[in-house]
């Protein structure tokens, strides 16, 4: 609770401090950075390459998860059939190959949430770096990263998005 209230005393001090700036005639605007980069064409392409990666990481899995089913449905049939050793031998086998299994699709999960993290962090930068430039050149004080968490209210006409995002895919084709 002390949290909550903490974070609205600091967000109306900093709503006075912006209107007393914004009485003097200073411009602002925002970047929505999770719309910029979802309706990007870079980040369109980054979607696209981490759906065909996911593909084939998903498609390697089945495979192992065949194996190991096959495996598995072997150990069962032949359970009675197999000497104490064999059995032994066979179990171990699909508990490796399990194991193998799990680490597979855990691996696979971190290799595409990293490519993500990257793709969506390389993106972002160029946004940021855009809309500065953008404010520099248009009389900006402010340009914010709308949040929903932070944002208690902005205009409509403040929303540098589809501005900014035409400047990212204007440089990307350069």
């Amino acid at each position: 609770m002390k949290r909550i209230v903490g974070l609205v005393v600091i967000c109306i001090t900093l709503s006075l401090g912006v209107a007393a700036i914004a009485a003097d005639g200073a411009k602002f605007g925002y970047v929505d950075l999770q719309k910029a980069l979802n309706s990007a064409e870079a980040g369109k392409a980054a979607r696209e390459h981490l759906t065909v990666k996911a593909k084939e990481l998903q498609d390697k899995i089945l495979v192992k998860e065949a194996e190991v089913k096959k495996l598995k449905d072997e150990l069962e049939k032949q359970s009675v059939l197999l000497s104490e050793s064999a059995r032994s031998v066979k179990e171990k086998d699909y508990q490796q190959k399990f194991k193998e299994l799990q680490r597979f699709a855990k691996d696979a999960q971190d290799e595409l949430q990293a490519k993500d993290e990257e793709l969506t962090n390389v993106i972002g930068q160029e946004i940021v770096r855009l809309a500065q430039e953008f404010g520099r050149k248009n009389g900006y004080s402010f340009i914010f990263v709308k949040n929903d968490a932070l944002v208690l209210y902005a205009e409509e006409k403040a929303d540098l998005t589809d501005e900014i995002v035409k400047l990212h895919n204007a440089s990307r084709k350069k």
